[in-house]
């Protein structure tokens, strides 16, 4: 089963459920970033919940940038996605590692660390883009991830993300982000916590080969809920070009352009999202300053 996400609502329309299978969009991270199996469960999750949240968002022209900054060895990780969800990132500490935590498992919350905040922003089009800011609250980034939106968009929610990484690579992923309406009784509220409760794990349900409809019936105990999109599908690729990056050589100024013309005669930049190497030569280089100097006059 490839990634995909779906959008769905519960109890007649009272609960929100979007739920995602990201797999395939994290191992292609893994590979890109060559990220320990830590890194790769701690920079999956939030791969994970940017994907969720860039689908909400209504034009391709949107886009969303989540930086996720603590006092962990991971460091500063950052993911920014358009509406597709086409998403791309990068992490401080790739190869980070440590002792597994007291259940046995890959600490997430040792390499993230308990300081620190989430910055999310949402470029949509207005003359400011929305900016929310949110303290971690114990660095599994599911939970800093509810408080968030509860602080930063004043919405109650329930969000869940896994990662199971084995010796060949990302077994599964996915999450899921869950939002009572307005008009949801206390009752349904209750009967999700419930369900969310009994479902267990959202990465075991995903290894089991769960779909994405039976998890979703799993998690909120509705057995008649509605399908209202299930075409999305995430996707982890960078939108970098040579082109981008000669804005970026520009950028630095004539006198440093000048500097390196004279002192290597060439230029290599390495994306940060991918890898990617791009090379300019001398003549390249001389190309990007002239331009410089017809612009400014």
């Amino acid at each position: 089963m490839s990634d995909s996400m779906i959008r769905l609502l519960a109890y007649d329309g009272k609960i929100s459920i979007v739920c995602a299978k990201t797999t395939e969009l994290v191992e292609k991270a893994r590979r890109t970033h060559d990220l320990s199996p830590l890194a790769t469960a701690t920079f999956g999750r939030l791969l994970t919940i940017t994907s969720i949240m860039a689908q909400e968002m209504k034009k391709s022209s949107d886009k969303i940038t989540i930086q996720l900054k603590g006092n962990g060895k991971i460091g500063t990780m950052i993911a920014t996605a358009n509406n597709f969800p086409k998403v791309k990132g990068l992490v401080s500490n790739p190869h980070v590692d440590l002792p597994l935590n007291e259940f046995g498992k890959l600490d997430v919350g040792g390499a993230v660390g308990q300081e620190g905040y989430i910055n999310v922003i949402k470029d949509i089009g207005l003359k400011d883009p929305y900016i929310g800011i949110s303290p971690l609250t114990s660095g599994e980034i599911a939970d800093d991830f509810t408080n968030y939106f509860i602080n930063s968009e004043q919405r109650q929610s329930a969000v869940a993300l896994g990662v199971l990484v084995d010796k060949n690579g990302v077994r599964s992923a996915g999450g899921y982000l869950i939002n009572p309406m307005p008009d949801a009784t206390e009752q349904e509220i209750s009967k999700v916590e419930q369900s969310i409760f009994k479902a267990g794990a959202i990465s075991k349900m995903l290894d089991e080969n769960l779909s994405l409809l039976d998890i979703a019936k799993k998690v909120t105990g509705d057995e008649k809920i509605k399908v209202l999109e299930d075409n999305i599908i995430p996707i982890y690729e960078c939108d970098c070009s040579k082109e981008h990056m000669t804005e970026g050589i520009a950028s630095i100024g004539k006198e440093e352009l000048e500097d390196i013309i004279q002192t290597d005669g060439k230029a290599e930049i390495i994306c940060q999202f991918c890898n990617k190497k791009y090379k300019f030569s001398k003549e390249e280089l001389e190309n990007i300053k002239d331009n410089l100097i017809e612009d400014k006059k």
